[in-house]
């Protein structure tokens, strides 16, 4: 008897299926079986199940003479299920990679619950990918299991059958069926969580809702929307029949209304000739099933538009009820007006605000910093902030940043909120501005003031002008913005000859390059064996573990998130020495990470410094991020994984070709990445020749002292270098921690090198 029964109605859906179904049978998980059920599709759908039940034996293809709908589709397969626990998916819907896995530890975990709730997300089809937004409520503080009088607010999630997983003995128990027609998801989910016994949740998102372009019955004009009221009725049917469960009849009553005014407010739903009907049914049920007195276990007020909208509903009161929601659209233009108009005025008090504030003198003591457009205490205008501090007392710092970053900041600088007064009192008044992006474009520097352009990376990628013919890759650059802003800086900071004769050409303009170093890699040199340890139980980095940073980029020719690595295939290949510390890049902070669970897998995305997972770590694998030259500093392994460098080429650009000056080993596969670390190529003399070479290009003035280069010229006014650069050969980077013996290295194989 299989753990799961996957059960997938299809209709019409050809185009989707094949996603669908492979995105259970690819599962890691493999205890399940999977029933399709094909609701006479007159397209390639019942095909599409037939090969696939040929090929895998956890396939069970099921083939309905007439169509019969969603619910007696997910009926067929009910009646053939023999799981454990039972999964409805939609055939144009996917379960996340490591769903099944993690479902069976929560269950597991929580003691087999009658209802297991999980998370979703949804995948439009432009490609984005957005978490439900009330996710919060999965929060798995408290009972592992509980009644749902402990969770009243579940009922307030959307009320679909596949975002949760049941009992099996459980439904056959109470008698669960589908009935026909729209809405079918109503009477069954609203009896199991109220029956169960036991309900457990799991924040996870584990099934990807596709809201498709056209095709959905939710966007399709159609009169059998008014079947939604058959569905009410026997949910209220159903809790008349269970004397225990009246006193969920006002909550289910409020649901009711919510959803009867959410259908009749939408226009892609019903036919103009079938509102006044459904008005009438609809007010006919919320006066049948209405319970006098009662109150709603939902934990959330209704706002008072609401509740008069339910109350004229129930009344009948149409025309009363149409004026209603005309005078909340108008109110809702007027509010929007107003407050356009607000935040107009604000702006112009802030404008004339900043004009005033820049006829005011400088402070010559105040230095402003910012990092990442308004993130927190990071990179090199972190680690000069720092430095400032220690050698220069007397001056004051701030820094802007978005208050959600505030704590990242240390209780001697004081924040600034992007847009307030103090933000720009600050930028008209202060003496120094650095930052590793770009101020506001309203910003007008004044004659005294100093600004220093730290960047964030020495760029592979091509940047600036060079981006011109590159449309892919920048879209709406504004060149001349750009150049603007550029006009403005009194220092760029380089790490390397290359970033200097790059900036110098790509961003052209009459600033000083600093050829200093990068001032963030100064930890590099100082951080103690005693320190990187830390790190590493702080990370859950095991003793004696190999742990390997992957931290790949962007990619401008794709919208959505690149893929990963095959994560739990490679740390099983890998073997249990190895711990993967998982950080994804900033441009996809908000994307759903959907990656299967593993021990030793740990997701450090939002880990606030870089600089310490890089010295927690044994070894880097990129692509093509900046990182690699930064971790060069540390002269530690770094092994390259360029799977797509024409692609990603030919879309941005690149200053010069990464297969003939590597820092390492290069694998084009995940098949050869494995083989570079099992081999012990990745540590090997060949890699440690490449990274040498690489180094000695890169990291010349990466020495530690960058930080103190950078305040004593640019605020204390000292012209020469100080302290000078230490040669590379006397740099001591930080210690890695201790590790297992290096297996023996066999000779070079073409797996290594790039062809």
């Amino acid at each position: 008897m299989p753990r799961f029964s996957v059960i997938v109605p299809a209709y019409k859906v050809q185009a989707y299926l094949q996603e669908s179904l492979d995105s259970v049978l690819t599962q890691s998980y493999p205890d399940l079986e999977l029933i399709a059920v094909d609701d006479a599709s007159p397209d390639a759908c019942g095909s599409i199940i037939d090969e696939y039940a040929a090929r895998d034996p956890r396939v069970t293809a099921v083939h309905l003479a007439h169509n019969l709908g969603l619910g007696p589709a997910r009926n067929a397969g009910l009646a053939r299920a023999t799981g454990d626990y039972l999964i409805f998916l939609d055939g144009d819907d996917t379960l996340a990679p490591g769903a099944l896995q993690a479902l069976t530890d929560r269950l597991k975990a929580t003691g087999s619950p009658d209802v297991l709730v999980y998370d979703y997300a949804r995948a439009y089809w432009s490609g984005d990918v957005v978490r439900n937004r009330l996710s919060h409520r999965l929060s798995e503080e408290g009972p592992a299991s509980f009644g749902l009088a402990d969770r009243p607010a579940l009922l307030a999630m959307l009320m679909v059958v596949w975002n949760k997983a049941y009992r099996r003995e459980y439904v056959e128990r109470e008698g669960l069926t589908f009935p026909p027609g729209l809405y079918e998801d109503t009477p069954w989910t609203y009896p199991a969580l109220l029956a169960a016994e036991s309900v457990a949740v799991l924040d996870r998102v584990c099934v990807h809702y596709r809201q498709r372009r056209t095709g959905s019955i939710l966007t399709t004009r159609t009169a059998r929307h008014l079947e939604i009221f058959d569905q009410y009725d026997r949910v209220f049917g159903y809790l008349a029949g269970r004397p225990e469960l009246e006193r969920w009849r006002s909550t289910l009553h409020r649901r009711m209304a919510e959803h009867f005014c959410a259908v009749h407010a939408d226009p892609r739903r019903l036919p103009r000739d079938s509102r006044a009907e459904f008005f009438a049914r609809a007010s006919a049920l919320l006066r049948r099933y209405r319970a006098p007195g009662g109150r709603s276990s939902l934990p959330l007020s209704l706002s008072r538009t609401d509740r008069v909208r339910h109350a004229l509903m129930r009344l009948g009161a149409r025309r009363c009820y149409r004026l209603l929601s005309v005078l909340r659209s108008a109110g809702l233009v007027l509010g929007g007006a107003a407050s356009a108009l607000g935040r107009g005025l604000r702006e112009s008090w802030l404008r004339l605000h900043y004009r005033v504030q820049r006829l005011l003198p400088l402070r010559p003591e105040l230095a402003v910093f910012s990092a990442y457009w308004h993130g927190g205490y990071a990179c090199n205008p972190a680690a000069i902030e720092a430095k400032l501090r220690e050698l220069a007392p007397r001056m004051r710092t701030a820094w802007i940043c978005d208050p959600a970053h505030a704590a990242t900041l240390p209780r001697e600088t004081v924040a600034l909120r992007p847009g307030s007064a103090a933000y720009w009192s600050a930028l008209a008044r202060a003496g120094y501005l650095v930052t590793n992006v770009n101020f506001d474009r309203a910003l007008v520097k004044r004659r005294g003031q100093v600004l220093l352009q730290t960047q964030h990376g020495t760029p592979l990628k091509r940047v600036g002008l060079d981006l011109q013919d590159r449309p892919a890759a920048t879209p709406t650059t504004d060149f001349a913005g750009l150049l603007r802003g550029a006009d403005q800086w009194d220092y760029l900071l380089s790490g390397n000859r290359h970033s200097t004769l790059v900036w110098e050409k790509a961003v052209p303009s009459s600033y000083t390059t600093l050829e200093y170093g990068y001032p963030r890699n100064d930890v590099f040199h100082r951080a103690t064996r005693t320190q990187v340890l830390e790190l590493r139980e702080r990370l859950g980095v095991p003793a004696g573990s190999t742990a390997i940073l992957y931290a790949p980029t962007h990619r401008d020719y794709r919208r959505s998130r690149p893929d990963h690595l095959d994560f739990e295939r490679l740390l099983r290949d890998l073997g249990p020495r190895y711990t993967l510390l998982v950080r994804t890049h900033l441009t996809y902070a908000d994307a759903d990470r959907s990656w299967e669970p593993h021990p030793r897998l740990v997701d450090v995305s939002s880990h606030p410094s870089v600089e310490e997972l890089c010295l927690a770590s044994d070894a880097l694998v990129t692509d093509y991020s900046s990182l690699m030259f930064d971790y060069a500093a540390l002269d530690r392994p770094i092994v390259i994984h360029a799977d797509d460098w024409e692609a990603y080429e030919a879309a941005r650009g690149t200053y010069f070709d990464l297969r003939s000056c590597p820092p390492g080993a290069i694998a084009r596969t995940q098949d050869e990445l494995v083989d570079i670390f099992t081999t012990g190529h990745w540590q090997g003399s060949r890699s440690a020749q490449l990274r040498s070479a690489f180094r000695a290009r890169f990291c010349s003035y990466d020495d530690g002292h960058a930080a103190e280069r950078v305040v004593r010229r640019v605020f204390l006014g000292q012209t020469a270098p100080t302290p000078p650069v230490t040669p590379l050969p006397d740099r001591t980077p930080a210690p890695s921690a201790p590790a297992p013996a290096p297996a023996p290295v066999p000779e070079p194989t073409l797996a290594h090198v790039w062809p």
